[in-house]
């Protein structure tokens, strides 16, 4: 069944054809459409889990600006998104709709530009601001004809992204992070005239929030999120924004446990692992609701993030990186306030980094149940925490899943749900007991918890507490 948008692009069409202009699907739609045809025809298992673009994007050309706004009003309305742009919406629908424009650079921000609206412009004129030929396709939407100025579907065919213009590309520097992006998501090799192009341009001037959609689309829409990052090394772009994962390359570790490589190689196949576990992640995390899945994909890219100033050998030639974990959460928190401003999302961040080795160091030695109910209470989100642990262990060369650690692990967290589950010791029980708030009282809470954790019953965990309190030793540390 064809949806709203759908029905109502082909009305504006039909209305705009007998004006004598024409109307097309441009950018992303196009592009995806075509790629969900092209997979549709190869064997199943052969394509990458492309999430495929759900928003309809039309441009009118051969009328004027008056005339399409008569239109739009006549089918229910116009909404200007942004009149002197060319950009309308239709009340009740999501359809982006605008008109031709040639776009001039002002400056050297991702919105320093001076707009002009062109009606009669041309398909191919209009096309050259695109950013990749794949994006650069139209598709008329009453005939299905394809207008193809530059190459597009032959690069979509061969699997490749390559750049539409020279000197209108490197106007917005936004786009180098865009190809990166592509390229993780649709698994495409970026031309290396491309590559080269993107060598030469300043991403300094960027705003953060620009950065973060392109780098959570890689996370969260891409097979091998991997991609993105090395991407942006081989365009010797990632010193400006992600420094701290530059810092990673070359940092060396054991080849017995780490036969994979460097830091940063460990780091990229953990990201990839990681992604296998996201759709696990939504449902998990009940810190950071529906974003549980992106903070799980920060953490695995932030997780060993501390190795760089940590990495040494010992006396006995044998590296490490002792309190990795710790020094890693100082180096998150920079990481994270340069490209977001989201302060939960970073405390979940810091939180998993702070834990990461925990689950599989416990499982290894076999730790007791109070050890592990501790992590697990330590912890914003317990069984995201559990998939990074996986996800770190199969981020090697060697890795296989620890099935024993994986079982120890997860009976562990059913064990610990069940005792947090029971009745506790709550502040109001200790004031029916006569406990007066004071300076000790917080602490006599906080022994209650202890006890909680260790599976003592409420009432005997009650008991204990108000003799712990009674014993006057939270005065005496106190003092």
């Amino acid at each position: 069944m064809e949806n709203k948008d759908f029905i109502m692009a082909r009305a504006i069409a039909e209305a705009v054809g007998k004006q004598g202009g024409r109307t097309f699907f441009v950018g992303g739609y196009v592009r995806d459409r075509i790629m969900d045809e092209q997979r549709s025809e190869e064997p199943a298992g052969t394509t990458e889990n492309i999430i495929m673009n759900k928003d309809i994007d039309i441009e009118i050309h051969g009328i004027l600006p008056e005339q399409l706004e008569q239109i739009l009003d006549d089918l229910g309305g116009r909404t200007e998104m942004g009149k002197s742009f060319g950009i309308y919406g239709l009340k009740g629908c999501s359809l982006d709709i605008a008109m031709p424009r040639k776009e001039t650079a002002t400056g050297r921000g991702h919105r320093d530009f001076q707009v002009y609206v062109d009606p009669f412009l041309g398909p191919a004129k209009a096309a050259r601001r695109r950013d990749f030929t794949v994006n650069a396709m139209m598709e008329d939407v009453l005939t299905g004809e394809i207008v193809d100025p530059y190459g597009g579907l032959q690069d979509l065919e061969s699997g490749i992204l390559r750049h539409v213009d020279s000197s209108s590309f490197i106007e917005d520097p936004l786009r180098v992070l865009r190809g990166a992006q592509f390229a993780a998501r649709f698994g495409f090799p970026v031309a290396p005239e491309t590559v080269e192009l993107c060598k030469t341009m300043d991403l300094t001037a960027l705003p953060s929030e620009r950065v973060f959609g392109e780098l959570e689309k890689a996370l969260l829409k891409a097979a091998r999120p991997s991609v993105f990052f090395q991407v942006l090394r081989e365009m010797d772009q990632l010193s400006d924004w992600f420094p701290e994962l530059s810092a990673l390359m070359g940092v060396e570790q054991s080849p017995v446990h780490h036969p994979e490589g460097d830091v940063w190689n460990h780091t990229m196949l953990v990201l990839d692992q990681a992604a296998k576990l996201r759709d696990g992640a939504k449902y998990a995390g009940s810190a950071l609701s529906s974003s549980s899945a992106l903070g799980f994909m920060l953490a695995a890219l932030c997780h060993d993030l501390g190795k760089a100033v940590t990495t040494a050998a010992g006396e006995d030639g044998r590296i490490h990186a002792l309190g990795h974990e710790t020094k890693g959460i100082e180096i998150a928190e920079g990481f994270m306030g340069r490209i977001t401003g989201n302060r939960k999302l970073t405390a979940y961040v810091k939180n998993m980094i702070w834990l990461h080795m925990k689950p599989n160091m416990l499982a290894g030695a076999m730790s007791k149940e109070k050890s592990t109910n501790k992590m697990f209470d330590q912890s914003q989100d317990p069984e995201g925490l559990l998939l990074l642990a996986r996800a770190d262990n199969l981020g090697r060369t060697d890795a296989v899943i620890n099935e024993a650690y994986e079982t120890f692990l997860y009976d562990r967290l059913c064990r610990y749900r069940e005792i947090m589950d029971r009745p506790f010791v709550k502040g109001e029980d200790l004031v029916k007991e006569g406990m007066k708030p004071g300076p000790a009282f917080k602490e006599c809470l906080a022994y209650a918890h202890k006890l909680r954790l260790a599976g003592i019953p409420k009432e005997e965990a009650l008991r204990q507490t108000m003799a712990y309190g009674a014993s006057g030793f939270c005065q005496k540390k106190k003092r």
